[in-house]
């Protein structure tokens, strides 16, 4: 139960240390490489002040315009005007950036001769903008061939959000020039809009003049029959009473004839000025101006989306010349894309003017049935009043009659004056709310905000450097990072020893007991402490040292921790197991004496006692390697090994085990799986995640019991390890490092 409970807090403890070291890691790296960090942001920065530098500032001109949807009206006493809609909105930012309009003003001499339009060599800051899809509209020796398409790169016609205003942009190097391309443009859109409404006004008023032509003649035959009839039988009518209810039906009859005539004739006049029109697409300009079509005929949500898709594809088109030449196969794509939905839009277009028409022939239909309908009953009452006084009867026809005729005559007097104020008059309902006026700063580039994009790309992209250089860096770092691949705590920290004894493995091996005041002695004694203090008491006789790869120092740890545990009173045996490498007995000077070891003990050449020798520190003893075998493996895998480290545990108070790196050979893992304790050795700048993380797995699949990790060959200038701050496992800090005297 005690050694259950005991592992359950250790695996806690570790888990915590664990969690704590992956919340470091990130400031560690930042630590790490923050130079790296600041030179790639630096250049960033130097990169974007050179571009704002050699880039050719840009300037945008806008103006403002608002288009009200009217339309000329026929008979109707009112000429209405319909709420706006924004899909003829978006239809206006079409028109206005239409090829009909941008080929006349690229036609004009004065815009034609502006600099915008010069082709002038690329420059470096417009290639680097190419390549990282920042180019604005520009052309390069040569490749200014098409006015018309290059100047509708450089417009840009929005609809308000929030409003019904049209707004229109050019972009240009030369600030004068962009605000009158823009004029230029606003000019050519009204003189377009201008024709196209007088078009339309003056089929109207062919229609009417010829209507009145045909009202005159019939005002003047029924003037004349009047005139002979008075003149044959005088004035008849009935005065006192008013008339009869004949009469008076005869009259009311009369009066919805007329408006049924006036009816048929607008309907008429609309349906042949519609017939008329050369192109869908003016049916539709033209339907969309009369009053009370919009809300029933004009909201299809298919002909938006239809443009909507179309101006999203030209955009696309747009970006991808810039890139790419005109038989690139995605321009192509594009391309084909455009004009499927053109012909989309066009279909729709005509499907619509072929509706209306149809619209308009019912309507036209409606309204001579109407009129058919009345006259009937006109006539009906017309033969009853004849036979009640068919001379007075006749003559208020006749009256009526010339009343009607009058009246028409007035109406088409009236409108046809209209129309032809409003031919004069022009496109009306454009209003320029704000002409186009040069741009007093330039906008493009942008200081503050590129300098600010670059210093964050530049910070980003230098972190993300640091961190790949730091994934791609195998080595292990940092205390901290030790424990967490390790799972298991650091039991200490081991300063780098001077290379004058690099020769001398024996100083190395015994500097706790050549040189106990020094910082090394101290970080030894230091993980003493940590073993002693780890495990209970009696329960770690059996120490195994070992490490994931070769040159770790783990044979320098295990004479030096077995000198201070000696030192501390405690009676200890090395062990020295590495029988491909063993250097334990050259470090305590018994390299002419190594055919006495543990080989031979174990193969019955010589006894126990014979193959112990005695160390110049007290209470230390030395149980060498022995002569080379050919097995290690299955001799320390053998009865006989066992049972011989089990003597050793009665004869001492620790027995402390060199053997061969754990990643090497499977020795080590056949040692730590009957040792009590395992201690891994990580040399600092050296070993790696990979084999740490091997040699974890390897010990932990035979059940050993690692007790924690010690760092070996630590520099004083990586204070990350906790040189001379603290021993993570406990977290005693004792200051130690000073100078010698």
């Amino acid at each position: 139960m005690t050694d259950k409970k005991t592992n359950i807090e250790n695996e806690a403890g570790s888990v915590e240390q664990m969690m704590s070291g992956t919340h470091r890691t990130f400031a560690v790296t930042l630590q790490r490489r923050r130079l790296s960090i600041l030179i790639t942001a630096v250049l960033f920065v130097a990169a974007a002040i050179l571009y704002l530098i050699k880039a050719e500032p840009l300037y945008t001109s806008t103006a403002r315009l608002y288009v009200e949807q009217t339309g000329p009206k026929l008979i109707a006493d009112y000429e209405g005007t319909m709420t706006q809609s924004k899909n003829y909105l978006y239809t206006q930012s079409e028109i206005i950036k239409s090829t009909p309009i941008i080929a006349k003003v690229v036609q004009r001499s004065d815009i034609k001769r502006l600099r915008t339009f010069e082709a002038k060599p690329e420059s470096i800051a417009e290639k680097i903008k190419k390549q990282i899809g920042l180019a604005e509209p520009s052309f390069t020796t040569g490749e200014i061939d098409n006015l018309v398409i290059y100047l509708k790169k450089l417009l840009d016609v929005q609809v308000g959000i929030k409003d019904d205003i049209i707004a229109v942009s050019c972009l240009s190097p030369y600030r004068e020039e962009a605000a009158q391309i823009v004029n230029a443009v606003i000019e050519a859109y009204v003189d377009y809009q201008t024709s196209q409404k007088k078009s339309s006004v003056s089929e109207v008023l062919k229609i009417l003049q010829k209507e009145k032509i045909t009202r005159d003649q019939e005002l003047s035959a029924n003037f004349k029959e009047l005139l002979e009839f008075t003149r044959q039988y005088g004035v008849i009518s009935f005065e006192k009473s008013g008339g009869n209810e004949v009469f008076q039906r005869l009259k009311a009859l009369g009066d919805s004839l007329t408006i049924a005539q006036l009816d048929t004739i607008k309907a008429k006049a609309t349906l042949e000025a519609v017939k008329k029109f050369d192109s869908p697409q003016k049916v539709r300009q033209y339907a969309m101006a009369q009053p009370g079509i919009s809300s029933n005929l004009f909201a299809r949500d298919m002909e938006t989306k239809l443009r909507d898709e179309l101006q999203s594809l030209e955009t696309e088109l747009e970006n991808a010349l810039i890139q790419c030449s005109e038989g690139h196969p995605t321009v192509k794509a594009l391309k084909s894309r455009i004009e499927a939905a053109q012909n989309k839009l066009a279909a729709q277009i005509e499907e619509f003017a072929k509706n209306y028409i149809e619209l308009l022939e019912i309507e036209y239909d409606a309204a001579k049935q109407k009129e058919a309908e009345l006259s009937a009953s006109y006539e009906q009452y017309k033969q009853e009043s004849q036979s009640l006084n068919i001379k007075a009867t006749e003559y208020a026809i006749i009256e009526t009659k010339l009343e009607q005729s009058k009246r028409f005559c007035e109406i088409l007097d009236d409108r046809i004056k209209e129309l032809n104020v409003s031919e004069e008059a022009g496109a009306l309902n454009i209003s320029i709310l704000e002409t186009a006026r040069p741009a007093e700063f330039a906008t493009s580039p942008k200081k503050a905000p590129t300098l600010a994009a670059s210093l964050i790309l530049g910070l980003l992209f230098g972190l993300a450097l640091a961190i790949t250089r730091e994934r791609l860096d195998w080595r292990l770092r940092s205390a901290e990072e030790i424990s967490m691949v390790l799972a298991t705590p650091v039991l200490g920290i081991v300063p780098s020893m001077s290379d004058k004894g690099k020769k001398d493995n024996g100083n190395k091996g015994q500097k706790v007991h050549l040189e106990p005041k020094s910082s090394i002695a101290e970080a030894y004694r230091s993980i003493r402490t940590s073993v002693f203090f780890g495990v209970p008491k009696g329960q770690a006789r059996t120490i195994l040292i070992t490490s994931p790869a070769p040159s770790d120092g783990k044979t320098t740890m295990v004479s030096n921790l077995a000198i201070a545990m000696a030192q501390a009173g405690q009676k200890t045996l090395i062990v020295d197991a590495d029988f491909r490498k063993p250097m334990q007995h050259n470090i305590f000077g018994f390299a002419n004496e190594v055919e006495k070891g543990l080989s031979s003990i174990l193969s019955g050449q010589i006894s126990l006692d014979d193959a112990i020798r005695s160390c110049p520190t007290d209470g230390l003893f030395l149980l060498t390697s022995g002569p080379e075998i050919l097995n290690p493996s299955e001799l320390l895998n053998s009865e006989a090994f066992s049972n011989l480290l089990k003597e050793l545990t009665h004869r001492y108070d620790r027995v402390i085990i060199d053997s061969p790196p754990v990643t090497s050979v499977a020795d080590s893992q056949i040692l730590a799986a009957i040792c009590d304790i395992t201690i891994l050795v990580i040399r600092a700048e050296k070993s790696t995640r990979k084999l740490a993380q091997q040699a974890r797995e390897a010990l932990a699949g035979i059940g050993a019991r690692v007790l924690g990790a010690v760092v070996n060959d630590v520099s004083p200038k990586h204070s990350r390890y906790g040189y001379y701050s603290h021993y993570s496992y406990y977290g005693y800090g004792y200051g130690y490092g000073r100078k010698k005297e």
